[in-house]
């Protein structure tokens, strides 16, 4: 298997420092929470934040992604495009697929 662990959110939740962030602005939440695709517009507009150039995270790296103005993360999943790429082209696709709150995964019954 070479795809990298995706952490549950749950997870996530319990131990926010232990994972790189990234944030979306207000306009991209509704469309993460139901599915979509992240696109760099989203990050880069303002209220977005990536980090900056000397702590960038390279493609295929699992990043969790939180939202402007809430405190806890909304998804996670691996970046299709580098942090230092998304703030150069400020366009394409950041995280395909991933795990987000409300998905089926976030539902599932672990009692």
């Amino acid at each position: 298997m070479t795809d990298p662990l995706t952490p549950h959110l749950l997870l996530v939740h319990q131990y926010p420092s232990c994972f790189p962030r990234i944030r979306i602005d207000r306009g991209a939440i509704r469309f993460v929470l139901s599915g979509a695709t992240l696109m760099a517009p989203g990050l880069t507009s303002t209220g977005g934040r990536l980090p900056p150039p000397e702590e960038g995270l390279r493609e295929g790296e699992v990043v969790v992604v939180e939202a402007e103005g809430k405190e806890e993360a909304c998804l996670v999943g691996t970046l299709r495009m580098g942090t230092q790429d998304v703030g150069e082209k400020k366009k394409g696709v950041v995280i395909d697929e991933g795990h987000f709150l409300g998905d089926g995964l976030w539902k599932l019954d672990l009692e």
